[in-house]
């Protein structure tokens, strides 16, 4: 059982992943983190993805198809799940978050920052615009563990969803901030590592050449994920593709909570 810090960076690619962020590629590469190839479900959309990810479900399982749906999810995931064993959760994320593990719609003042041991996210920070610069994003994550050291925490950075959004995927913006974003993420992973935290890095979706994504080809579909575990060697790159729906349940039963029904996909481990 460990504390867990799930990076879900939104729009990010597996094989951009994979050639620039050279930090993570290097736990890979001394066996301190292991690294799989993730196939996502559909559509490869963000708010439907936010919510697989953390429910372990399918959309026509859980409701969310698209990203016009604007409501609290209504099935088990892992902040409800941790809140309820008694855990700590935290996330600095965007606030469709909010909409979805707390209140929707999201109020911009009385909803951004605020700690609050009774809803699912407990101490939260959101941002609302879609071009928030990734380097405030982690340094709120990393005041986040240091002032309340979740047992659950969200990290959901949006830069490269965004720049993919405005160059596409094929072009040198995209592909140059991932490896800022790798760069950024570097001493905070290594802080976390060190807090016995065990951490994901991975995506809601991936993204084409036209900037777009919510379709069925691989450049949308094929995600990284890159599992650390602390005190125990990785396996280095895996070359084993898993499914998005197991990493709720794997990241539950890191956190040393039961799985609920709903979560019958195998967990990674």
């Amino acid at each position: 059982m460990s504390k867990v810090i799930l990076v879900l960076s939104d729009g990010l690619r597996y094989d951009t992943a994979v050639a620039g962020m050279g930090t993570l590629g290097h736990l890979v590469e001394a066996k301190l983190a292991s690294l799989y190839k993730v196939t996502g479900e559909l559509p490869s959309m963000s708010r439907p993805m936010y919510e697989t990810v953390h429910t372990g479900l399918t959309v026509s399982e859980h409701g969310i198809v698209s990203n016009l749906i604007v409501r609290p999810s209504t099935k088990p995931n892992v902040f409800r799940c941790a809140r309820d064993a008694g855990k700590t959760t935290a996330a600095a994320a965007y606030y469709w978050f909010a909409e979805l593990y707390n209140r929707a719609p999201f109020d911009r003042i009385d909803d951004r920052e605020t700690d609050d041991d009774s809803l699912s996210i407990q101490h939260r920070r959101f941002y609302t615009q879609d071009d928030y610069p990734d380097v405030e994003l982690f340094a709120t994550a990393g005041m986040l563990v240091r002032r309340f050291s979740p047992d659950y925490l969200l990290v959901h950075p949006m830069g490269i969803d965004y720049i993919g959004g405005r160059y596409g995927a094929d072009s040198s913006e995209y592909r140059n901030h991932a490896i800022r974003q790798d760069m950024w993420l570097a001493s905070y992973i290594f802080e976390w590592m060190d807090h016995g935290y065990s951490i994901l890095v991975t995506a809601d979706h991936g993204m084409n050449a036209d900037g777009m994504h919510g379709g069925t080809t691989p450049e949308l579909r094929e995600l990284p994920l890159f599992l650390i575990l602390p005190g125990i060697a990785g396996n280095g790159d895996t070359r084993q593709t898993i499914s998005q729906l197991q990493i709720a349940p794997t990241v539950l039963k890191l956190l040393g909570i039961p799985l609920p029904g709903t979560m019958k996909t195998a967990v990674l481990f």
